[in-house]
C-alpha cells in the first residue's frame, strides 16, 4: 500500500511538472491600466449632449492595436470607480437591472485581466456591486475589504496571471476611508483595513504561496499621504504602501483624479514605479517591463519603463462603438425624457462665492423632503449650468452629481454654528484688507484653479446669518435668526437635512467642526431615504411641473464691498469674463 502511494505521488509530481509551462529566458510585458473611468464608456457626454475626446472606446482602440504585437504579452487592468458618474451606468445600476450591467458588458468585451473595486463602486449599494461582481469575467479585487463574519476578503484579494511561464501577481486594495463617506447599510457585512498593514500581510501570502516573478499593486487610493500619524487611516496611501512594503515592483493608483508618474524607494532600497492615470479615461497608464532570467539568482532581472498615454490623441474603435450603440440609444432616449420646466437659468459659478439660486433650489427641496428646520448643502459641480425652459432627465445629473442619500439628523444650534464655522474656514480666506484674496486659488501657466474642495463648501438654508471674512475661525459666522422669523437657539435641537456623505462625516464638518464622534453621528440620524437624492429631486420637480428659482438671500459675506471686489477679480480668474 505504501509503495502504491509513493508511485501515485511520483506520477502526480511528474504530471504537474510536464503540464506547467517552463519560464522563458526573456519576457516582454506591456501592462496597461485605467482608473476612475466614472462611466466614460463611449465618446459622448449624455449629460451635456455633446461628443467627447476620451472614453474606453479610444482606450480599446489603443489596446487592440497593441495586442497585435505578438512579441509582447499585454495585461489590461482597471483601478475602480467605474460604476458611477454617467447616465449609462446609472441606468444599468438602477433602471435596467434585468440584463448584464453595461460595465460588465464593456469590460468583458475589452478583455480586462483584473480590476480593483473603488469607493464609488461600493456607493450604488450591495444589489449593484454584488451583481456586477458575478458578471465580470475577471477578478474584481479588494484585499482589505474584509467580511465581518469570517475575516476573509469580501472580494478577491489578488490574482495570478501567467505569461510564458512567469507568474505576475496583481494585488488589489481599496481606500479604507469609505465608512467616512457612505452609510453602513451600503457596505454592510464588511470592514476596511488600513492599506499598509493589509499589503504587508498579502504580499507575504502571495510570496509564500505563489512565488511570483513580478508583483503589481492595483490600488484605488491616491498619492496624497506620504506619512501618517498614529491612529490615522490614510485615504490616499499608495505612496505609503510603495515605500513601506517590500516585494511590490510597480503600482497603478487612482482615486485622487491626478495624473502622476514617480519612482519611490522601498524598504529594500529598490525602486518602485507608481503611475496614476487621472480620471474619465483621459490617460492610460502604460508600463513596458523586460524580464531576463538570471541563472545565478534563479530569478528575473527586471527593467521597467512607464508613461501616461493621452487618450484624446487616439481614435475611437468603430467596432466597439457599433457594438454598444443599441444600449447607448436606449439610454439617450431615457435621459431625453422631460421632467419639468425651469423659469430661470442657474449656474454653480456663483455658488463658489456665496448664496446662489442653484444651491437654494437644492436646499429648498431638501427642506421640503425632510420636513427639516435647517438644510446643509454644497455645490457638487464646479462649473455647471442649467438653462431655463424644459428640464430633462440628463439635467438631473447636472443638478446633483453623486448618488448620495438624503439624511435627516438632529443637531443642536451650537453644532449648527460650529459646522458652518468649519465650512467657511476651508472656503474663504481671512481678509485683512480689501485687496486680499477671498478664495484659495492657484494660478499657473495652465490657468487658475481652486486648491480647496468646492464640494465641501457647505452653506445653510432655514437660518439667516452673516459671514465676516475679517474674523478668524470660530468667530466668523453670526446667526441672526431662523428664516421664518423665530429666534435661533444654540441650546435647541434642530431637525437638519443633509446628504449621506456629509452625514457620515465626509469633509469632517460634523466631526472636527461640530465635535461629534462617529457613534454620535449614528445616534443623531433620524431618517434616511432608500434611494439616491437625485431620484427624489427629480420626483419633486415632476410634481411641481414648473419651478420658479430664486436666491433666498438668507446669508451674505461682509464687508460686502470687500466681497464684491474679490469676487469680481477671482470670478474672472476662474471662469474668464463674466
Amino acid at each position: 500500500m505504501k509503495k502504491i502511494s509513493f508511485y501515485l505521488l511520483l506520477l502526480t509530481t511528474l504530471w504537474l511538472s510536464a503540464c506547467s509551462q517552463p519560464k522563458a529566458d526573456h519576457i516582454q510585458l506591456k501592462i496597461m491600466g485605467t482608473s476612475d473611468v466614472h462611466g466614460a464608456l463611449l465618446p459622448y457626454d449624455l449629460v451635456n449632449d455633446t461628443e467627447t475626446n476620451s472614453s474606453l472606446a479610444q482606450v480599446y482602440s489603443y489596446v487592440a492595436e497593441a495586442r497585435k504585437d505578438k512579441t509582447t504579452d499585454l495585461i489590461l487592468l482597471d483601478n475602480g470607480d467605474i460604476l458611477q458618474g454617467d447616465p449609462m451606468v446609472y441606468y444599468s445600476n438602477f433602471e435596467r437591472t434585468d440584463t448584464t450591467h453595461i460595465c460588465a458588458q464593456v469590460m468583458n468585451y475589452m478583455h480586462y485581466d483584473a480590476a480593483t473595486v473603488g469607493n464609488h463602486d461600493i456607493e450604488p449599494g450591495h444589489a449593484v456591486y454584488d451583481r456586477v461582481r458575478q458578471e465580470f469575467k475577471f477578478p474584481w479585487m479588494a484585499a482589505n475589504a474584509v467580511r465581518n463574519s469570517d475575516g476573509k476578503p469580501y472580494f478577491k484579494p489578488y490574482t495570478i496571471i501567467e505569461k510564458e511561464g512567469a507568474k505576475i501577481a496583481v494585488l488589489g486594495l481599496i481606500t479604507p476611508a469609505i465608512p467616512k463617506w457612505l452609510p453602513e447599510k451600503i457596505w454592510s457585512g464588511m470592514h476596511f483595513e488600513p492599506m499598509v498593514s493589509s499589503a504587508k500581510k498579502w504580499v507575504k501570502i502571495i510570496q509564500e504561496k505563489e512565488h511570483p516573478d513580478f508583483v503589481i499593486g492595483l490600488f484605488h487610493s491616491g498619492t496624497g499621504e506620504t506619512s501618517t500619524k498614529e491612529g490615522e487611516v490614510p485615504e490616499n496611501a499608495s505612496i505609503l504602501v510603495a515605500k513601506n512594503v517590500a516585494g511590490i515592483d510597480m503600482v497603478i493608483c487612482g482615486h485622487d483624479h491626478h495624473e502622476n508618474i514617480l519612482w519611490v524607494e522601498n524598504p529594500e532600497g529598490k525602486k518602485v514605479l507608481v503611475m496614476d492615470p487621472r480620471n474619465k479615461a483621459r490617460f492610460i497608464a502604460e508600463a513596458d517591463v523586460d524580464l531576463d532570467w538570471n541563472a545565478e539568482t534563479k530569478a528575473y532581472d527586471k527593467q521597467i519603463e512607464g508613461k501616461l498615454v493621452q487618450v484624446s490623441d487616439l481614435k475611437a474603435s468603430p467596432q466597439y462603438v457599433a457594438h454598444f450603440q443599441p444600449m447607448f440609444e436606449e439610454v439617450k432616449s431615457y435621459v431625453s425624457k422631460p421632467v419639468g420646466v425651469f423659469k430661470e437659468s442657474i449656474s454653480t459659478r456663483d455658488a463658489m462665492f456665496g448664496d446662489s439660486p442653484f444651491m437654494d433650489l437644492i436646499q429648498n427641496i431638501q427642506l421640503d423632503l425632510a420636513k427639516a428646520d435647517i438644510s446643509f448643502a454644497a455645490p457638487l459641480s464646479y462649473n455647471t449650468s442649467i438653462d431655463s425652459g424644459k428640464l430633462y432627465v440628463r439635467d438631473m445629473f447636472k443638478l446633483y452629481r453623486f448618488e448620495n442619500l438624503l439624511y435627516t439628523m438632529n443637531l443642536t444650534g451650537k453644532e449648527v454654528k460650529d459646522f458652518l464655522e468649519f465650512s467657511y474656514k476651508n472656503w474663504f480666506r481671512q481678509m485683512k484688507k480689501p485687496t486680499d484674496d477671498l478664495l484659495n486659488i492657484e494660478t499657473t501657466e495652465k490657468g487658475s484653479r481652486l486648491t480647496t474642495l468646492f464640494f465641501n463648501y457647505d452653506a445653510a438654508e432655514g437660518i439667516d446669518y452673516i459671514v465676516d471674512v475679517r474674523k478668524p475661525y470660530g468667530d466668523r459666522v453670526k446667526i441672526l435668526q431662523m428664516s421664518n422669523g423665530k429666534a435661533f437657539d444654540e441650546t435647541k435641537m434642530y431637525r437638519v437635512a443633509l446628504n449621506s456623505y456629509r452625514g457620515n462625516g465626509g469633509g469632517n464638518h460634523l466631526t472636527e467642526g461640530a465635535g461629534l464622534s462617529k457613534a454620535e453621528l449614528t445616534s443623531r440620524l433620524v431618517n434616511s431615504t432608500t434611494k439616491d437624492l437625485r431620484y427624489y429631486l427629480m420626483k419633486w420637480i415632476e410634481k411641481k411641473g414648473t419651478v420658479a428659482i430664486k436666491c433666498n438671500h438668507n446669508w451674505k459675506v461682509v464687508p460686502e464691498k470687500w466681497w464684491q471686489q474679490a469676487k469680481a477679480k477671482e470670478y474672472k480668474l476662474l471662469y474668464g469674463e463674466k
